[in-house]
């Protein structure tokens, strides 16, 4: 007999409930191919925490306001679910453990859910309203005496803040100043999540339990305490050209790593913070770092500069189409051997297929290197000019070309690694006869060896003439990769005059010549995530968020979605634009990371082989706007983890969210997706939706289009039924619900007076809530009939949830406008999949109404209800 069981709060996870919330209500769905009576038993450790004891659930009805997310959900399944209320706190006011024993009839022995469906324990923590102990000792047991720890003001409510530091001693001639020293024993924790170093350019999560014990030296770590707390320790860097990191010894303890290039003994830097939810936490640490490294720079002189370079040379432009237009790159579509040619027949197949990009990037391999092919390592640049090979005629001409038969593309950025090629500059070239250059030695490893690069008294001109130079050609854009090779350097006189002032020459050039057009890769050093992606006080660039898209290694797929939205935890607080990397719509993961892009809050490249695209994938990422421009319909927010400790190895789904709109007024969206090797089924409650908490919602699936009945978090029973499959995804959003009473008088309108709306945006989209700019929707005094207005970003099909629908007259109850043009009949319709959706072809009411894009290049759309 197949049976399935699935439980609210979730198995092999952690529920926090809030703490003016007294009660836990456990729901528990047992499918099963035979008509059995089922029992089902909650076993916990509720009353003692030594003792588990067994509660029995009851039977129950479907909860009112379930939606099965699966448009094949399975009809042949017998279904029957029990609840039990677990009300109260526990008496040992710690967390609570509990798991599932269940059995088809009396007379055969329980099973245990743990067992028979691979998972674990959930964990259920109860915050309490209890102001927190300002006791650092309370949270870092064995704090040293040698420490220097000191109460900071903290800037986001209900958390603790203090600085930690020690000093490293300076570099002597060649060798930097090391430190190894113990800040203590975190207390009282169940897990702990942390983003290290995978190698030098990029970070990734780590999580574990009991003992903190990452594989790779961190950056930040945080634990989720017994008591519903959470402690983050941020080791900072960037100041005084001290580097920290954390690590641990073996016992649990963290300990402060740290390197100084100064030849003064300098700060290593911590700050620890507590909060009663990990984002408080981590805020609180964020913002303070951010203070630190702004008026360090403030003081030395640092951001003198950039801030000199914007008030005179940046040109402040409108970046929609940088940030919002869809991309092709040419690294994995067109390959390492790039011409001329393979650069128009990419772009020529795309234009055949009405792939509209706004943005193109001319990946590596057009540059001049006095080796070309072989070990990138071992070819430098030689001149600022496209290589002959690919380019004979020249960079000026093919740009020109592209910008003459492909007017849409809006924007063109080239690559380029920070210190100009992966083996830097040639010492033979154009380039070293112009500039100074110095030789320097890296690490060892991959790119180890020397390398001539061009020296510090230099590196600002070059940049300023290589910008030039790109900028004269037409290009307006760069992609800067391999920024990482400033923390590779080895020695402590090359790290300390190089590392800050690469940085600064590329930050202040590429605000001069391209207006912050720029994307910032393999660059997630701590010395220049806190030197030049914290600070606010420019306009923000776009970040590559993790480690590269790799489209023949199968197993890179799901790690780098689950990579980059832990990542993401911590890089929402930059002042960056996440990039996902790019990726190819052809590919058998294609829909699960269009999906990933579209939920991150960040741009979307493509880089698919010419020929070889799937239009009906790209067309749910991305719209046609009255101009023509097509673009990505990008969230407000950036999309992250909602369960930073939950491991790659827990048999859950990752669920990344993301908002559009005002709080309490706009729309969650979570992304799920199943980073395992075998099918998920879980129960998502509203209350998963972070935004949705308050007020009424109705949830709707992407992948179905199936709908929820209006709900309430509070309710308890508002639940999403998701099975997804290996390399399975799903976007559900969470529409907030508006109700009316419509005044009829002498109207003789069909249906109810009273009338709830949600507007849904655009339907067909992955994020199509995205596509609203601006909404309204109220009763008119005079009329008495409800106007519903919408501005979208792109053309598409208008969605709007109406209570009833099924008994009103679209003909005779409704009148739709087009900026103020009737919209006829025919563009409108009931959707499919749900009963209460009113659908709005906008392309074709757009066509018929005989409209032209205006200055706005919205679409304004009005419903009017009677």
């Amino acid at each position: 007999m197949y049976a399935s069981l699935t439980c609210y709060p979730p198995l092999g996870q952690t529920t926090v409930v809030p703490a003016q919330k007294q009660h836990v209500k456990f729901t528990v769905l047992i499918e099963s191919s035979t008509e059995k009576p089922w029992d089902v038993a909650l076993h916990t450790n509720f009353d003692d925490r030594e003792k588990w004891a067994s509660l029995k659930l009851e039977q129950a009805e479907q909860p009112p306001s379930l939606l099965w997310a699966n448009k094949d959900a399975k009809t042949d399944l017998h279904r029957k679910w029990f609840t039990l209320d677990l009300a109260g706190l526990p008496k040992h006011g710690s967390s609570v453990s509990f798991t599932v024993a269940f059995r088809a009839t009396e007379d055969e022995p329980w099973k245990w859910a743990n067992e028979q469906f691979s998972t674990s324990d959930g964990h259920i923590m109860y915050q309490t309203a209890r102001p927190l102990e300002k006791d650092l000792t309370k949270f870092i047991d064995e704090l040293p005496g040698n420490l220097n720890i000191q109460e900071e003001r903290s800037d986001t409510p209900e958390t603790l803040l203090w600085s930690v530091t020690s000093t490293v001693s300076a570099a002597s001639g060649k060798a930097s100043g090391f430190s190894k020293i113990k800040l203590g024993k975190p207390t009282n924790f169940s897990r702990w999540f942390a983003l290290v170093r995978l190698w030098s350019p990029w970070l990734a999560p780590r999580q574990g339990r009991a003992k903190f014990n990452p594989d790779k030296e961190a950056v930040v770590a945080a634990f989720q305490r017994e008591d519903c707390t959470h402690l983050v320790v941020l080791a900072t860097s960037g100041i005084d050209d001290v580097l920290t990191t954390l690590s641990h010894d073996g016992n649990g303890n963290v300990m402060i790593d740290s390197r100084n290039d100064s030849d003064q003994d300098g700060p290593a830097t911590l700050i620890v913070a507590v909060g009663q939810s990990l984002e408080f936490a981590m805020s609180a640490a964020m913002y303070h770092a951010r203070k630190l490294v702004m008026r360090y720079q403030a003081a030395s002189g640092e951001s003198a500069a950039e801030e000199e370079a914007l008030m005179k040379d940046y040109k402040p432009q409108w970046l929609q189409n940088w940030y919002d237009g869809l991309a092709y790159c040419t690294w994995n579509g067109i390959g390492q051997k790039l011409t001329e040619d393979k650069l128009f027949e990419a772009l020529d197949s795309l234009k055949k297929n009405n792939v509209n990009i706004s943005n193109l990037i001319i990946d590596d391999n057009w540059q001049s290197l006095d080796h070309e092919g072989g070990d990138q390592f071992q070819n430098a640049m030689t001149e600022f000019e496209a290589t002959k090979t690919g380019f004979p005629r020249g960079l000026k001409a093919a740009v020109s070309d592209v910008r003459e038969k492909h007017p849409n593309v809006k924007h063109i950025a080239v690559w380029h690694a920070l210190f100009g090629y992966w083996g830097g500059i040639s010492a033979k070239g154009k380039i070293a006869d112009e500039y100074k250059t110095i030789t320097v030695r890296k690490k060892d490893g991959v790119s180890g060896g020397t390398m001539t690069a061009i020296a510090e008294e230099d590196v600002g001109r070059f940049y300023h003439d290589f910008y030039q130079f790109l900028s004269s050609t037409g290009v307006d854009s760069v992609k800067t990769d391999a920024q990482f090779f400033v923390d590779e350097l080895d020695d402590a006189p090359d790290r300390r005059q190089l590392i800050k002032a690469y940085q600064d020459a590329w930050s202040i050039n590429q605000l001069r010549f391209f207006s912050g057009k720029a994307i910032s890769c393999m660059s997630q050093t701590p010395q220049i995530i806190f030197h030049s992606q914290l600070p606010s006080n420019k306009p923000r660039i776009l970040l590559r968020n993790s480690d590269d898209f790799f489209p023949e290694v199968p197993a890179s797929h799901p790690w780098h979605i689950f990579c980059n939205a832990h990542n993401a935890i911590f890089n929402q607080y930059l002042n960056i634009l996440p990039d996902w990397d790019m990726f190819q719509t052809s590919h058998e993961w294609a829909s699960f990371h269009a999906a990933a892009r579209c939920v991150s809050g960040g741009p979307i490249y493509i880089t698919d082989v010419p020929g070889k695209h799937d239009i009906a994938l790209i067309n749910q990422m991305v719209g046609n706007t009255p101009r023509g421009d097509t673009v990505i319909l990008r969230p407000h927010t950036v999309g992250k983890s909602t369960s930073a400790y939950n491991s790659y190895d827990d048999t859950v789904l990752l669920k990344v969210s993301t908002f559009v709109g005002m709080a309490h007024s706009g729309v969650s969206i979570l992304g799920v997706f199943n980073c395992t090797q075998h099918p998920i089924t879980e129960l998502i409650g509203l209350d998963q939706f972070p935004g949705a908490e308050k007020g009424n919602y109705i949830i709707r699936s992407h992948a179905s289009g199936n709908v929820s009945k209006p709900t309430t978090a509070e309710s308890g029973d508002a639940f999403v039924h998701l099975e997804v499959s290996v390399i399975g995804w799903e976007i559900l959003s969470a529409f907030p619900v508006q109700s009316f009473k419509l005044e009829r008088g002498q109207h003789g309108a069909a249906g109810p007076a009273d009338i709830s709306v949600a507007n849904l945006g655009l339907l067909g989209k992955m994020t199509g809530a995205a596509g609203i700019i601006n909404s309204d929707a109220y009763v008119e005094r005079d009329s008495g009939k409800l106007r519903v207005w919408t501005s979208l970003k792109v053309l598409g099909t208008y969605g709007l949830y109406i209570s009833d629908l099924k008994k009103r007259s679209i003909q005779d109850d409704f009148m739709a406008v087009i900026f103020g043009r009737p919209i006829s009949p025919e563009c409108v319709k009931i959707n499919e999949q749900c009963e209460n959706i009113l659908e709005i072809d906008t392309v074709r009411a757009w066509k018929e109404t005989n409209q032209h894009a205006g200055w706005s290049n919205e679409v304004a759309v009005e419903v009017v209800i009677r």
